[in-house]
């Protein structure tokens, strides 16, 4: 049968990374690629007991449907959490529970993005992120950005001189691909901007509690008088990936909007996994186990730094990340990323070419490194091998 595909499929390919996660799957590939965090810290023993708990003392609740919105106790930890930390003011009521904080951003697509709206984001952005906006029909314009965030003078260029723009997309801590965090008065004037503009802001924030140095910024969110912006988070990266369990946070009225688009895709996130993250939550020190996963990144993260610095050629720059799991690094433009992961690949090394993670195009003498997913010996090693790979290019 020939299927008469909707439109929106001519937009849409596989993901780079989720192609490559299946070649990194081979235990003897040392890679760089996906955004995984390091297994041997996920807290199984911990996990178990805390389903035991649940199963034992409300078995029943845990196996049934639940709300839309989410487990109302873990609604409130967030929103608490989220205050503490990132210095906004939210209750249970901004809070939705999604799959991930990838459902968060397909959400806010199919809540906002009529066909030929535009969305501003980072110059390079997250590729997922561009993978659910582009499948409701929109263009993507990318702001000139450098270490400390989007440019505020080209971002307001930006908004003066382009029509539609609905969203601005952006990871102001730690941000993949690149590791960069913005500088606090760039987060404030973003914020004006948008109010200014009557732009809606979708803050993506999984990596902030990765912080190894340096100090703690509030959240765009935490200037938000308005509504425009919309806080993204998730336990993936500060927990368990396999949980699929995050957030967004905003406006109460936008949040029902998000709850009815909700309704039609999944009806729900998985009962028993949010009522196990909040027990455990009552059990354990999350503060504890995040701390522990910090020593471990900011160990790996300077392993990575130290052996670039000498493994790779002088004409290759890299970001240093003060937190999160990346680093982004340039290469010399007669190098072609993608033809570098061929020739690594057959040293048994894998990355990510940073071409995806622009939306219009080019820059291909990119890539983006993790750093928190190899133990530190594999790490070195590969990134030695990706170094001797580079020189004879």
């Amino acid at each position: 049968m020939e299927y008469q595909y909707a439109k929106r499929m001519a937009q849409l390919k596989a993901s780079e990374i989720r192609e490559l996660l299946k070649i990194t799957e081979m235990p003897d590939i040392i890679s760089f690629a996906g955004g995984l965090p390091a297994p041997e810290l996920f807290p199984v023993e911990e996990i178990i007991e805390a389903s035991r708990c649940v199963l034992q003392e409300d078995g029943r609740s845990a196996l049934q449907y639940s709300t839309t919105e989410g487990y109302a106790p873990l609604r409130a930890w967030i929103a608490d959490r989220v205050n503490k930390t990132r210095g906004t003011s939210l209750d249970e009521d901004n809070i939705l529970i999604t799959n991930g904080s990838q459902q968060a951003l397909d959400l806010s697509g199919k809540v906002f993005l009529d066909e030929g709206d535009t969305v501003l984001c980072e110059c390079p952005t997250y590729l997922a992120a561009i993978s659910a906006f582009r499948a409701y029909g929109c263009r993507f314009n990318e702001v000139p950005t450098d270490d400390s965030g989007m440019i505020p003078e080209a971002l307001e260029e930006i908004l003066k001189s382009t029509g539609n723009v609905k969203l601005i997309y952006t990871i102001p801590d730690f941000q993949n691909p690149t590791g960069r965090s913005w500088s606090l008065e760039r987060r404030r004037r973003l914020y004006e901007l948008a109010v200014k503009y009557q732009v809606v802001v979708i803050e993506d924030d999984p990596y902030g509690e990765l912080r190894f140095e340096g100090e703690r910024l509030p959240a765009v969110k935490s200037f938000d008088q308005s509504g425009c912006v919309f806080y993204s988070g998730t336990f993936s990266k500060v927990f368990c990936p396999g949980y699929r369990i995050g957030w967004v946070a905003g406006d109460k009225e936008a949040i029902k909007k998000y709850v009815l688009v909700k309704q039609g895709t999944d009806l729900q996130c998985n009962t028993l996994a949010q009522r196990e993250i909040v027990k455990w939550l009552e059990l354990y020190d999350i503060d504890k186990h995040i701390e522990k996963l910090r020593a471990v990144y900011k160990k790996r993260r300077d392993i990575t730094v130290s052996v670039m610095e000498t493994a790779f050629p002088e004409n290759v720059t890299f970001t240093r990340p003060q937190g999160g799991l990346f680093t982004w690094a340039v290469l010399p433009e007669y190098i072609d990323a993608r033809e570098l992961l061929k020739k690594s690949l057959e040293r048994k090394v894998a990355f990510v070419p940073g071409g995806s993670f622009f939306p219009n195009g080019g820059h291909e003498n990119t890539m983006r490194l993790n750093f928190s997913n190899m133990p530190e010996d594999r790490l070195a090693d590969g990134l030695g091998r990706l170094g001797q790979v580079m020189l004879a290019f």
